[in-house]
């Protein structure tokens, strides 16, 4: 049985998403007062009294606009409507009934799903007697609240609740999460639209379409995980907006919420500095990652170009190496699914728990064979491995010495546990310490 969705929808600037952040207890959606800030389908989850349902918030729904991305808005708005079990329709007591929420209305009633009409910015006893006029509208179950101080969300609650008439299912929480990182119009969002087969994210080809993180519960191979969209990371120089702003912060967030990061470049750019900035974020997060050149299909082959551009890109990403290279293209659809599958064979890897008997006759083995350098004149031994019990895989090293490791023999180590245990696309971590 899957999960109750509330879906959360109006036009422009009514508060839908000051709301959405309000229910899912953590500010996931960009709030600012600019129009038309959230783009895409938003997706959280909530709980009231025992009852766990999921929160959909939407673009601000424009009927007939000139902007190039109402169109998509609209689009993303029906499919949340469909999607959901419950809608609340948001209107601002402030400006009174608008031509765009009486279109919306008329939408909604098409629909015959159960409706919450929602009168925000309802603070005082005065706009609560200007909020009556809505009720023109049409809709029976009327809230007033004010998102941004909480006032009267406890009865929405309550109402949103009371309409669960079938049991819920325990929220999944530890499925494996998988982040589409990358600079602006690197392909995330195609790729992602590719594999689920429908237009889940507005795609575009302006820069920076994407502002918020969006999470996709996706199923492929017999296993199911997650798939999170975030906005392109910018250059701190490019920021100029506010909203920039947010959506670099959301990226680095999805970064460290993801167990996997599928690192996109655009294959007609190369890999370039900033590329390798996600890199080193993700890395220095301990998170498995893949790294895909997109627009592959837009590159003119020549012989050996792929092991060259493979060679150039280690050379960028040193010392850790070790990272699976896909050349792709999401729009032609090449090679994605193995992208898919070679990043499900990093999370397993980055997952693997080592039999403590098993690395010490291994390793012990190798540390036998190609000794630490000796210190002052002192033999430098490491008796005996484990793995810690952590989600980045590390090991400690107990040595008599365990000081005056260095750097070089450090990556020995490191090198052969990969090439024993097979950690491709998994950073590791080292200690050692004093036996």
């Amino acid at each position: 049985m899957s999960l109750y969705t509330v879906a959360i929808v109006g036009r422009p600037n009514v508060g839908k998403s000051t709301l959405f952040n309000r229910l899912i207890g953590e500010r996931k959606a960009i709030v600012d007062d600019v129009s038309g800030v959230t783009r895409d389908r938003q997706y959280g989850e909530s709980e009231w009294n025992g009852k766990h349902f999921h929160v959909i918030d939407t673009g601000g729904y424009v009927a007939n606009g000139d902007d190039v991305f109402e169109k998509e808005i609209r689009q993303q708005v029906e499919i949340a409507i469909k999607e959901a079990s419950v809608i609340l329709f948001i209107v601002d007591v402030t400006a009174g009934i608008m031509g765009l929420d009486e279109e919306f209305a008329q939408l909604l009633h098409r629909s015959r799903k159960p409706v919450l009409l929602v009168v925000n910015k309802v603070d005082n006893s005065k706009r609560q007697i200007d909020g009556v006029e809505f009720y023109s509208l049409g809709f029976e179950n009327l809230h007033f609240i004010s998102s941004l101080s909480g006032s009267g969300t406890g009865d929405m609650m309550d109402a949103i609740t009371a309409l669960m008439t079938e049991p819920t299912d325990e929220l999944v929480t530890e499925l494996p999460k998988i982040a589409i990182v990358g600079q602006p119009n690197a392909g995330k969002s195609s790729i992602l639209n590719a594999l689920v087969g429908q237009e889940r994210n507005i795609v575009s080809e302006i820069p920076g379409t994407t502002r918020d993180s969006i999470h996709t519960h996706y199923k492929l191979f017999g296993k199911e995980f997650i798939l999170i969209d975030t906005a392109g990371l910018r250059k701190k120089s490019s920021e100029k907006e506010d909203i920039e702003f947010y959506s670099t912060i959301r990226a680095v967030k999805a970064i460290e919420e993801a167990d996997v990061c599928m690192l996109m470049i655009d294959a007609t750019k190369g890999m370039t500095s900033q590329d390798v900035n996600i890199f080193s974020l993700a890395t220095r997060k301990g998170k498995g990652i893949v790294i895909l050149m997109n627009k592959w299909d837009l590159i003119e082959k020549e012989t050996m170009t792929s092991k060259k551009i493979e060679e150039e890109i280690r050379h960028k990403i040193a010392p850790f190496t070790d990272v699976p290279i896909l050349f792709i293209s999401a729009t032609e659809k090449l090679r994605i699914h193995k992208a898919i599958e070679e990043t499900i064979d990093v999370f397993e890897r980055r997952n693997q728990k080592i039999a403590t008997s098993k690395l010490n006759e291994i390793m012990l083995k190798e540390i036998l064979s190609y000794p630490a350098p000796m210190f002052r004149g002192n033999a430098v031994s490491i008796k005996y491995i484990m793995q810690l019990p952590v989600v980045v895989p590390s090991f400690t090293f107990f040595s008599n010495h365990p000081d005056e490791v260095k750097e070089p023999y450090k990556n020995f180590l490191e090198n052969k546990l990969r090439s024993h245990f097979n950690f491709t696309g998994v950073p590791m971590r080292l200690f050692f310490r004093k036996k």
